[in-house]
């Protein structure tokens, strides 16, 4: 017995290493994904140099694996990570051409206002000298208003451009009449004549029409591009739900846990993942294209009809003619109003003013030509600004329905569309057989992928829906000249980022099992697993036992 007990002990002994040897020369190297791995910054601990058992993975495909874990967990932070950062950038790049934008035409609009009083002042100076300075001020409260009309928009164009003429007129009332005492109540008087009398001709009439249109426009247009940038701001900080995430970690890492860390996701695989993940963004398109539409139908009005730098750069000459056809105009405005209000009383001899007809009043400024458009304000002019921002506006369209594909389109989330066989479909390197879904999220209902709530809209989502609504109405009022109210864009898109919902209701775990993308799968999919490997260790085994029982019956 002492005889037959070492060979058996050396056979069994023998058969065993064998046995361990042959699983490890059919164990795959898992140190490709180890590498990349820790490549992310996690620790190489996490990750097997050989392929394990794959009992433990809740979302990734079990069977052997180069995941463990740890790895699955970190994966999923990963894949969320990943999935906002490509999102943040294509969104970041839009929300840039509109500040940009919006930077340029503020200035633009600050500066030529600044430019048009100081034209005013300088050639009022020159050509009226010290009857100007003393009246000055009316003026520069014409511009006072005018920039606190763009800026904070609490003015009324009409009734500030009526007053500024009413105060016009008294003044020049005094100074063509200035052998006369005038009381306050008879100024007063004289205003109501404004309008019968017509001292000033037909510019005041023009001059607000032109002006109302003109800052309608510009205020709105500048408006409507503070609010497309904020809306992108809000809108690019997406919060994934607990089901996106699972279909994203499985989408991107999980085809490293098989060891394809080469083999990029099926096209139309991202796709559907996308769709169901940005299913809330995709409802925005309608109201954003419609947005879109009516911003570029402001442009073509500040191109035309509406252009403010052809108001503001001769507003000078304008104001200019209508000081002349009133002293043009003087003695019959003169003698209606005395009949209107009375006779006013005579100066005493010495203080007799100096008559209008002796002072600078006689002068003009320049003709002015429309055609002719300097470089007026912050290097550039109206026309070269909207031109460009027109050319952004139509790129913009269909922006938040082009999104899951242009995300897709990124060489880091998915395989291109000419690489239909050779990807990752979710389980394994082939073909991804199902249908793209449609946009937003009512279609999410058939999404393969990704399971989405489709009867609860994203409370952000729906806030920029209405912020978008109200400023397409807007738009559609400055279009046609009509004033506009703006409420307070902040209020209108606040949100914290869209996509989660989490706020409003419990949300699942980042790893919680999902019966609906595993069920029916571990009893067959693992025997698939791990029958492809069982097989070759069987045969070796029983190898060993024949050459057992030969070398036995040799001993014997």
């Amino acid at each position: 017995m002492a005889r037959l007990g070492m060979p058996a002990l050396l056979c069994i002994l023998a058969v065993l290493t064998a046995a361990l040897l042959a699983a490890e020369l059919n164990s795959k190297s898992c140190s490709e994904v180890q590498r990349l791995y820790v490549s992310k910054g996690f620790n190489k601990n996490d990750a097997p140099l050989h392929e394990i058992d794959g009992d433990h993975l809740k979302i990734c495909p079990q069977g052997y694996t180069c995941c463990s874990q740890e790895m699955e967990e970190k994966y999923s932070l990963q894949s969320k990570d990943d999935f906002k950062s490509v999102v943040s950038e294509q969104c970041n790049h839009l929300q840039a051409v509109f500040a940009s934008r919006y930077k340029k035409f503020d200035e633009f609009f600050k500066e030529l206002l600044e430019n048009a009083e100081k034209s005013l002042n300088d050639m009022f100076v020159k050509t009226y000298g010290r009857l100007y300075m003393q009246n000055s001020e009316v003026f520069k409260d014409l511009f006072v208003e005018l920039k606190r009309y763009y800026v904070a928009g609490n003015v009324n164009l009409e009734e500030m451009l009526n007053d500024f003429w009413a105060r016009l007129l008294e003044r020049m009332f005094r100074l063509v009449n200035s052998q006369y005492h005038f009381t306050d109540d008879y100024l007063e008087c004289v205003s109501k004549y404004t309008e019968e009398l017509k001292p000033f001709g037909d510019v005041p009439r023009k001059l607000k029409l032109q002006v109302t249109r003109a800052f309608v426009a510009a205020r709105t247009f500048a408006q409507g591009l503070a609010v497309a940038r904020d809306i992108v701001s809000k809108v690019s900080v997406v919060n994934p739900t607990a089901q996106c995430t699972h279909a994203l970690l499985k989408m991107i890492y999980c085809s490293h846990c098989q060891g394809l860390v080469t083999v990029k996701p099926c096209y139309n695989y991202c796709s559907n993942i996308m769709r169901g993940c940005l299913a809330n963004q995709g409802d925005l398109d309608f109201e954003w294209n419609s947005f879109m539409d009516a911003m570029l139908m402001v442009a073509e009005r500040l191109e035309g009809p509406f252009n403010i730098e052809s108001v503001m750069d001769p507003i000078d000459v304008k104001i200019s003619d209508a000081i002349m056809n009133m002293q043009e105009n003087s003695v019959q405005v003169s003698q209606k109003v005395f009949q209107g209000c009375g006779p006013p009383k005579p100066l005493p001899a010495g203080r007799i003013s100096r008559s209008i007809s002796e002072s600078a009043f006689s002068a003009r400024f320049r003709p002015y030509h429309p055609e002719e458009r300097p470089t007026t304000a912050a290097g550039t002019s109206l026309d070269r600004l909207v031109t460009d921002v027109k050319e952004k506006l139509k790129q913009a369209k269909k922006f938040w329905s082009s999104l899951p594909s242009n995300v897709c389109n990124d060489e880091r989330m998915a395989a291109g569309n000419g690489n239909e066989d050779d990807c990752w479909n979710g389980k394994g390197k082939s073909r991804y057989l199902f249908a793209v879904t449609g946009n937003g999220l009512a279609n999410q209902g058939s999404n393969p992928e990704v399971q989405v709530d489709t009867s609860k809209p994203d409370v952000l989502i729906l806030r920029q829906v209405m912020a978008l609504r109200v400023m397409t109405s807007k738009m559609k009022n400055a279009y046609n000249g009509n004033d506009v109210d703006f409420f307070d864009i902040g209020d209108e898109t606040s949100g914290e980022g869209s996509g989660s919902g989490c706020e409003y209701q419990h949300c699942p775990s980042e790893l919680g099992y999902n019966a609906s993308d595993h069920a029916g799968k571990s009893a067959i999919d693992k025997a698939d697993s791990a029958g492809s490997y069982a097989g070759p260790q069987s045969y070796l085994l029983a190898i060993f036992c024949i050459l057992f029982v030969a070398v036995q019956r040799e001993w014997r």
